[in-house]
């Protein structure tokens, strides 16, 4: 019973630390969630959406109501009788106010329509920014996964070293190599420890890099996985990039807002029409008239209301409205080039992906049959040298030989890995998991 218990709780700990590690999914998922940029992205949004409520408030009449209350000591105006007195009087006025505007050369519109394309700006903007860090962190990720495995390939190479050394040792012994065979093993060993060793501190600078562009807590473990599947290539034409691309979109929209300021701007030559409305009253009440008027009686017997309409037209403002509406025409002419510019520059950067994309697929393909031809002459060239029939720098020169194709093949296949993203990318796929 006790060792059922005992492979039942070890069952559980290597499960927990099988969960423990993450994926490339899950590293872009926690750094979409916890990146800086994404929140501040997200606050801009919301502030497009404040200003999109604005620009709705200002079809809505404005309210306003005061109130005030003097005192007035010495020579004064006395408000009854409109002269100059000596008596010390006390007033307090109440006035509500609302004012609209009926037209404004569609000022109001424009600036409705360039808040709501903001809005969408915003959106794909976050999303541009979601993106871009998901990216960032399979950049960074697939920096810890190279490192990782050349951690793995190096330590590999110390231990067969290490072991190449013993046995040149013995077979020193027996007269069968010289010191100078050992010397060189000696050298080699030691190449491969110092090896190693650059190789652990690349693989931890690069888990740095990770978690900071996770946002991930630095003082924490972090653990990952790889899955790279064999090279099969995949023969699909270019299907360029998507009209729907965050970048594209948001470009887009930004040229659509500078339309509208534009048109804004021009709304300043129109006249503006605007209605007015209001109530008002006052209490006064000279403070040594014990006959004054009740509080209630002279609220309502000075009680007064008003309506008013006003037009106003634009004569000269010393050149102000021309130079705004200059302005922003240029303004929208340069965001209409840019989004021109994003056209071409998506369209490069989605061929470019592509075409990595297949090229890596075939380099891993090739690499995987240099990889197990130099491992064969490898074996061959040791088992030679067991014989005597070579020297340690021949073992070690196929040795490097070996280690730079697996290498080599390592980055092939992250790379089709990342280009693989890529393509998926630009074609307005999502790559990481809401």
């Amino acid at each position: 019973m006790r060792s059922i218990i005992i492979v039942f709780f070890t069952a559980i700990s290597m499960h927990a630390c099988a969960q423990s590690s993450w994926n490339m999914q899950q590293c872009m998922q926690y750094a979409v969630e916890h990146n800086h940029d994404v929140k501040c992205a997200e606050l801009d949004l919301d502030n497009y959406k404040a200003s999109r409520t604005g620009a709705i408030g200002s079809f809505l009449p404005e309210v306003d109501a005061s109130t005030g209350i003097q005192y007035n000591f010495g020579r004064a105006i006395n408000p009854n009788t409109n002269i100059y007195t000596d008596v010390n009087t006390f007033s307090n006025g109440y006035s509500v106010n609302t004012s609209l505007s009926v037209f404004d050369g569609f000022n109001r519109l424009y600036a409705l329509k360039a808040a709501k394309a903001g809005v969408l700006m915003g959106r794909h903007a976050l999303r541009l920014q979601q993106d871009q860090a998901a990216l960032n962190v399979l950049t960074a990720f697939t920096n810890v996964a190279y490192y990782e495995r050349m951690v793995e390939m190096a330590a590999e190479k110390l231990e067969e070293t290490t072991l190449l050394l013993k046995q040149t040792r013995l077979m020193e012994e027996v007269g069968r190599k010289s010191l100078t065979d050992v010397a060189l093993v000696e050298s080699q060993q030691a190449e491969a420890n110092y090896e190693l060793t650059r190789q652990q501190n690349l693989y931890a600078s690069a888990l740095l890099e990770l978690k900071k562009e996770m946002a991930f807590p630095i003082d924490d473990s972090l653990a990952i996985e790889v899955g790279v599947g064999n090279a099969c290539l995949v023969e699909i034409p270019h299907q360029g990039y998507s009209q729907e691309h965050s970048d594209l979109q948001k470009t887009h929209y930004q040229m659509l807002s500078s339309k509208h300021e534009w048109y804004r701007a021009r709304a300043s030559l129109y006249p503006s029409i605007s209605m007015n409305a209001g109530i008002s009253t006052n209490y006064n009440k000279d403070l040594h008239d014990k006959d004054a008027l009740s509080f209630n009686r002279m609220f309502k017997s000075n009680l007064g209301e008003y309506v008013s309409a006003s037009l106003t037209i634009p004569l000269f403002n010393r050149l102000q409205t021309l130079t705004n509406i200059r302005k922003a025409k240029n303004n929208y002419i340069k965001a209409r080039e840019t989004y021109e510019q994003k056209q071409l520059e998506l369209e490069k950067l989605s061929r470019e992906a592509w075409q990595d994309w297949l090229a890596y697929q075939k380099q891993t393909r090739q690499m995987e049959k240099k990889v197990e031809a130099d491992s064969l002459s490898y074996q061959l060239m040791r088992r030679k040298y067991e014989e005597g029939l070579s020297n340690p720098i021949e073992v070690h020169t196929t040795s490097v030989q070996l280690l730079n194709s697996k290498a080599t093949l390592v980055q092939c296949q992250l790379m089709a890995m990342v280009k693989e993203q890529l393509v998926r990318y630009y074609k307005g796929e999502k790559i990481w998991i809401e």
